[in-house]
């Protein structure tokens, strides 16, 4: 078995950026995307315009297929796998793939992405792109002069909320709770706004329309009474979950199983092992910023092989000798 210099575990923007620039240094990466995931977030994205060099925007999958076609382009081999176990300590790393085939690297780059928290609604998928979003800095312009719904009660909801006060008519904020879990000050911004108002003690329970959203159910959560909203948007704000299940006792997660990372290195606690993406980020969570780790993530990895290749050569020579003249 052959050992690779780089492993890219994940694709998306961070893994797919990984890759070029990985791809560029000569290191031939190897990318195991994933198979059912592989793409990352923007797979169920349509139209994204915020991503930088594209005026006239671009589709979540397109956007993907250009960064995969470029990496390759540049010797990165993609394979469409999954993983399902790791082993990141020692100098070489071993990975395993859903298929049985098993692999060694010099460096991993870990970019196994986040996925958006799920209300658990059969229409959530029928839906989606459709009038229900987990983002609104990518989807809220799509909104302008409409009346939309957020889902959540922490500074994330908050955030969503008077992003899309921008845009929306009227924003209607559904809290679980008689409360807020968001900051006070994200708490006063939100509920001294003109545009938005709140629903307590409510969880969305249903989601209304065919082509597009129309409206939803809403379940009071101490009475058990339901009531109709009429809505032309579902944004989702109840949180994250990072990819991160295989990577337990492997690197040093946060609480919320996020990778933790030596800012402003992408170095993660396994020495020759690098972090990138929404597997690390969980405050901006964009496709920009998660490109901008993703090469950060190469160069690391890049200077760290040349790193070990000068100690390699070095302790040869000592115990070669030197010749003498």
């Amino acid at each position: 078995m052959s050992t690779d210099q780089v492993i890219i575990l994940g694709s998306g923007p961070a893994g797919y950026t990984a890759a070029i620039y990985a791809a560029r240094a000569g290191l031939k990466p190897r990318v195991l995307a994933g198979s059912v995931t592989a793409g990352g977030a923007l797979m169920n994205t349509t139209e994204v315009e915020n991503f930088p060099g594209f005026p006239d925007g671009i589709q979540g999958p397109e956007l993907i297929e250009n960064l995969r076609r470029q990496a390759e382009k540049f010797g990165a081999v993609v394979q469409y796998d999954d993983v399902v176990s790791v082993e990141l300590a020692g100098h070489v790393k071993r990975v395993e793939a859903g298929g049985g085939e098993k692999y060694k690297a010099r460096t991993v780059i870990l970019a196994t992405g986040s996925a958006y928290r799920e209300l658990g609604l059969d229409e959530e998928k029928q839906l989606n792109g459709r009038g229900i979003s987990w983002c609104a800095t990518c989807d809220g312009f799509f909104f302008r002069n409409r009346d939309v719904l957020v889902v959540g009660g922490g500074d994330s909801a908050m955030e969503e909320a008077l992003f899309l006060s921008r845009f929306g008519r009227t924003v209607t904020v559904v809290v679980r709770r008689g409360e807020l879990r968001a900051s006070r000050i994200m708490a006063m911004r939100a509920k001294s706004h003109e545009k938005i108002r709140f629903e307590w003690n409510s969880e969305v329970t249903a989601v209304h329309g065919t082509d597009k959203v129309t409206g939803v159910t809403l379940t009071d959560t101490v009475t058990g009474d339901k009531r109709e909203l009429s809505t032309d948007g579902v944004f989702v704000a109840i949180g994250h979950v990072p990819r991160t299940e295989l990577l337990h006792g492997q690197v040093d997660l946060n609480p919320e199983g996020y990778i933790c990372v030596s800012a402003p290195t992408t170095a993660t606690s396994a020495d020759g092992v690098f972090a990138c993406g929404d597997a690390v980020d969980h405050r901006y969570r964009q496709a920009i910023t998660a490109a901008g780790t993703g090469c950060a993530a190469a160069l690391d990895a890049e200077r760290y092989l040349a790193a070990v290749q000068d100690a390699d050569s070095i302790a040869t020579a000592l115990v070669e000798g030197t010749p003498s003249e």
